[in-house]
């Protein structure tokens, strides 16, 4: 056992650059597999940053009077408790509209238990009594900043004017406006103002678990502990649905980049060893021949590049939550959950070890001669070498051509090195023009309109001359959103009026056709698949009572829903129910959205922009960096270390060539023709598979998610011809390292 142990710090030792290589090489991947994993699910399921950040209460209990907390405090499970607080309902004049609001009590000092989150502006003050708090994405929705007038209407119909003095977020309630009344945090003596009368509020308290899995039994045991006191319950498990987003598409991008980088360091793990160890060749044999098993030989190898491997992903998770705790904002992002975290480390743990392995067993099949020659394998010359004599190349080059292939399996090694990083990173660039060219050209995924009006207080007729009579309107749809029960189903699925048959909303129809008469529907891939209809086919739903029969004439993309929903014209319903809830806006080409709700908010329409749906998948970018990055870097490394193996293989004839009379820049342009090419072979055949299998991959996994295919696209020319140039470019400049250190050698006095 000492032996092995001095033979591997004495190997170590001796190559201290590629053991540093090795262990950066694993270290990065893990670094961006725990970065984007955690960015992920932080991106797609935003509850657990507030949640954890606030630490939030796990059940939110609303009675008429004043709980027993007493009582709240010493159920089983129970760690804390938030409040109880006072709650009162209240309106919001804003804009010429009347927003319905919950006014809840909060101290001035941050609680231990379910804190809001500052975001902007201040907390309150017991100085500013007619300051109030107000909810992220409620007022994002209606416009208001810190400092913004807060005119607000009691039950009791008495006005007072209050002012934003910041905005917060919680974890405890959903987003505005899937989670409505707005929620706006105020001092108690604020609320006594705006609400005086005890009958008309509500108290909340809210209660923290040392299981979150128990939240179903403590509830049972608080509503008997409050007896008939319980008016509603809410609970984490709620909260956290209304806010999460569907991360399947997020989720593939992030397995098939962790796939290929983990294949690719695999690859470079293998050809990193396998080149260690046929510089070992004449160290192993020797070592056999003094005693040494196959077994033995066989585990000293893996334990050496085993153990670079393993350092290399304890330093990787280390960087991996550093990175996540402190680089990123920590108000947004938390460290990645346990489960996700021991699965990159035991996953990329066995891909070191098994890549390590193959060689290793390799070396151990050694015979024990210790004269045993380390030459590169003699041959005919490749098919290469043969065109680059006939072209008569500059011998530089000739000899280059041949030197590329002479070891087959760490050339294929090289190339697939290369190639799998470059092809992730074609469709990585493919998933970042999809979203481009859906910011850019929103109508290709239902986005046609830019505003979305509610008439209010207003007639339906009035608003929707109001909505028209703006310059920058081009179109406006009227539109309602009923849900309707699905033929032996026990569920409801959303169905969509927008336009009049004659005058159909421009939806994005991928297969067949628009509707264009009564009775006519598109559905997104979504509801077909759920129905198990296709094209052509009838489908019979009911709505508020009402039964509905349309027939299917196109499937659009639809990204809202998991693509359940039925479009169709608002003159298909019922006349009980063909009343526009909505007009849908589409503005005149390079009109400004802002400019516009600005102008239709002063005449008393409730205006509010359409989110795009690539708005919610912008984490995907930094993911992208993220990860192509590292394979990039994983790809250089595979270059890296077959520079390095070449020159080994050739140094005996550097010397010679040099006798011959080749100049240094010629001994150099050999050594980095041999693996340019090898590079330039890699990055062309991945950039070649990667490109088209963009949208194909896009395409599918829109499909499988409901969305639909028809929304891949290909990345570019411009974005293709520039990843080539920087990947030729960085290759070069990597096999220049070991060529500029051979063409310096110096010639001995017995070669010339």
């Amino acid at each position: 056992m000492r032996a092995e142990l001095r033979w591997i710090r004495a190997d170590l030792r001796a190559r201290r650059g590629q053991a540093l290589l090795t262990i950066l090489t694993v270290a990065g991947i893990v670094t961006a597999l725990v970065t984007a994993a955690t960015l992920l699910e932080d991106g797609t399921n935003p509850w657990r940053g507030l949640f954890t950040r606030g630490n939030g209460a796990h059940i939110w209990i609303h009675t008429k009077d004043t709980p027993d907390v007493g009582a709240l405090r010493s159920l089983d499970g129970v760690t804390d408790l938030a409040g109880p607080y006072r709650s009162a309902p209240a309106t919001l004049a804003a804009h010429g509209r009347k927003v319905p609001i919950a006014l809840q009590e909060t101290p001035a000092a941050f609680q231990s238990v379910a804190r809001p989150l500052l975001r902007e502006g201040r907390w309150l003050d017991v100085r500013d009594p007619d300051a109030v708090v107000v909810e992220r994405s409620f007022a994002r929705e209606l416009g208001l900043r810190p400092g913004s007038p807060f005119p607000v209407t009691g039950l009791n119909g008495a006005s007072h004017a209050l002012v934003v003095a910041g905005l917060a977020e919680s974890g405890d309630q959903g987003f505005y406006p899937d989670w409505a009344p707005g929620l706006v945090w105020t001092l108690a003596g604020t609320l006594n103002v705006v609400e005086p009368a005890a009958g008309r509020t509500e108290s909340v308290v809210g209660l923290r678990l040392a299981d979150p899995d128990d939240t179903d039994l403590v509830v049972q045991r608080a509503v008997t502990v409050l007896d008939n006191q319980v008016q509603r319950v809410s609970t984490w498990r709620e909260v956290r649905a209304s806010m999460e987003l569907d991360n399947r598409l997020l989720g593939l991008l992030l397995a098939l980049f962790g796939a290929a980088g983990l294949v690719a360091a695999a690859l470079a793990l293998a050809n990193a060893t396998g080149g260690r160890v046929l510089g070992q060749v004449r160290d192993i044999a020797t070592l056999k021949s003094l005693g040494f098993t196959r077994r033995q030989v066989t585990l000293t190898l893996v334990a050496e590049n085993g153990v670079l491997g393993l350092l290399g992903i304890v330093l990787g998770l280390v960087a991996g939550r550093l990175i996540t705790v402190y680089a990123l904002p920590d108000t947004v992002v938390v460290p990645l959950s346990p489960g996700p975290f021991a699965a990159i480390a035991l996953g990329t743990g066995l891909v070191v070890l098994g890549s390590v392995w193959v060689p290793a067993w390799g070396g151990g099949r050694t015979p024990p001669i210790p004269a045993a020659p380390a030459a590169p394998p003699g041959g005919h010359l490749s098919r290469l070498a043969r065109v680059a004599l006939l072209v008569r190349l500059p011998p530089a080059l000739v000899l280059g051509a041949r030197d590329a292939f002479t070891r087959r399996t760490p050339a294929v090694l090289t190339v697939c090195g290369v190639a799998i990083p470059m092809m992730m990173i074609a469709i990585g660039l493919g998933c970042w023009a999809t979203l481009d060219d859906f910011i850019r050209h929103p109508e290709r995924v239902g986005q046609a309109a830019a505003l979305t009006a509610r008439p209010g207080d207003l007639a339906a007729d009035e608003a929707l001359r109001r909505a028209t009579a703006d310059p920058d309107v081009a179109a406006v749809y009227p539109g309602a959103e009923p849900d309707a029960l699905v033929p032996w189903q026990t569920r409801t699925v959303r169905t969509r009026a927008l336009g009049r048959s004659a005058d159909p909303y421009p939806f994005p129809v991928v297969e067949g056709r628009i509707y264009r008469d009564q009775g006519e529907a598109v559905a997104g891939q979504g509801l077909l698949d759920l129905l198990g209809v296709h094209i052509g086919d009838r489908v019979r739903m009911t709505i508020g009572g009402t039964p509905l029969i349309v027939r299917i004439v196109g499937r659009v993309v639809e990204p809202e829903h998991d693509g359940e929903v039925l479009s169709f014209g608002l003159d298909s319903l019922a006349p009980k129910d063909a009343v526009p809830q909505f007009y849908s806006i589409v503005l005149r080409d390079g009109a400004d959205p802002a400019e516009v709700r600005t102008r239709l908010l002063g005449m008393s329409l409730e205006v509010s922009p359409v989110v795009n749906p690539a708005d919610r998948l912008a984490i995907i970018r930094v993911i992208i960096i993220a990860l192509v990055a590292v394979l990039a870097l994983i790809g250089l490394a595979n270059l890296l270390t077959a520079s390095a193996l070449g020159l080994r293989d050739h140094a005996p004839d550097l010397a010679v060539l040099k006798a011959m009379g080749l100049t240094p820049r010629q001994v150099m342009a050999t050594l980095m023709t041999g693996t340019g090419l090898l590079a330039v072979s890699g990055v062309v055949i991945g950039t070649a598979a990667g490109a088209p299998l963009a949208a194909v991959l896009i395409d599918l996994e829109g499909r499988e998610s409901g969305v639909g295919a028809g929304i891949g696209r290909a990345p570019t020319a411009g974005m293709l011809a520039a990843s080539v140039l920087v990947a030729v470019g960085a290759s070069l400049l990597v096999t220049l390292i070991p060529a500029r250190r051979a063409a310096r050698a110096r010639v001995p006095h017995s070669a010339r």
